[in-house]
């Protein structure tokens, strides 16, 4: 199928302001671009664009004073078949896993794995090691924690997710992906497009999404405790650590976010 994914973001700023944007589809799923989805800003400024340490796209502009508009959009190509699933791929011991997987297994700004680890033996460490302990973090997070937009809090950590069971799809990630690593199952913080294709209407506004991926049998998995679900046109922008790593658009000065508007939709098929 085809899914269009796109976004446009306004801000106000008081006075020129640098910004850094990670707003492009991942290089992962590059050959399913129909088009490039450069990004246009109005008034248009000079970007620069550069890969960060996990090799997501980036690029550097100097807003001006005023309103700003942030703008992309494509066409993605897509099996349509929802998430992968692989219920029998197991845990990887320590010592066997691949070098650059290591770091998604430590503690980070939002992850305390110091302040969890404990709960998440106590919790999973008697589960049966591999995709349903996994899962079982999954359903454990789902079931615990209240969504709400309300609830948004851009300081919530891990542990104050856990204690206050509240929030949004970023802190469930945040929560599962504390316990995974906690259990010595590298983990990553993912960031992207998520549609509400197949769902019953209506559907709710389009925004971005957060989830996980994690290691198992030798290759990274997607796991959304939010959703908690298969999901069809699951678009990746960026992952880190945490959401620390991957802000959407990061900004060195004082602003207003003024507009904003997200689509990810299934595109007709061309005559």
């Amino acid at each position: 199928m085809r899914i269009k994914v796109g976004c446009e973001m306004a801000y106000a700023f008081s006075q020129p302001t640098p910004v850094i944007a990670t707003l492009n589809v991942h290089a992962s799923r590059f050959s399913d671009l129909e088009q490039p989805d450069h990004l246009i800003t109005s008034p248009a400024v000079p970007l620069e664009g550069y890969r960060d340490s996990f090799g997501n796209w980036c690029n550097r502009m100097v807003a001006p004073a005023g309103r700003f508009t942030l703008k992309t959009d494509t066409i993605v190509r897509d099996h349509g078949s929802g998430d992968q699933l692989e219920p029998d791929a197991p845990e990887i011991a320590i010592e066997k896993l691949p070098s650059d997987s290591i770091l998604f297994l430590l503690g980070s700004r939002y992850c305390e794995t110091d302040r969890l680890s404990s709960i998440a033996w106590d919790l999973f460490g008697h589960l049966p090691p591999g995709w349903s302990r996994v899962q079982a973090i999954c359903d454990y997070v789902h079931d615990r924690i209240t969504f709400g937009y309300a609830h948004a809090r851009a300081t919530r950590t891990a542990f104050e997710v856990f204690e206050e069971q509240r929030g949004v799809c970023r802190d469930y990630a945040h929560l599962a992906i504390a316990f995974c690593r906690c259990l010595n199952i590298p983990t990553r913080y993912c960031n992207g497009y998520v549609s509400d294709i197949g769902l019953p209407l209506p559907h709710a506004p389009g925004d971005f999404a957060a989830w996980m991926e994690v290691y198992l049998g030798g290759r990274w998995h997607t796991f959304d405790p939010r959703n908690n679900s298969s999901r069809i046109g699951r678009i990746l922008i960026a992952y880190g650590r945490d959401a620390a790593d991957v802000p959407l658009t990061l900004t060195f000065g004082p602003n207003e976010l003024v507009g904003f508007h997200v689509t990810t939709e299934e595109a007709p098929i061309p005559a």
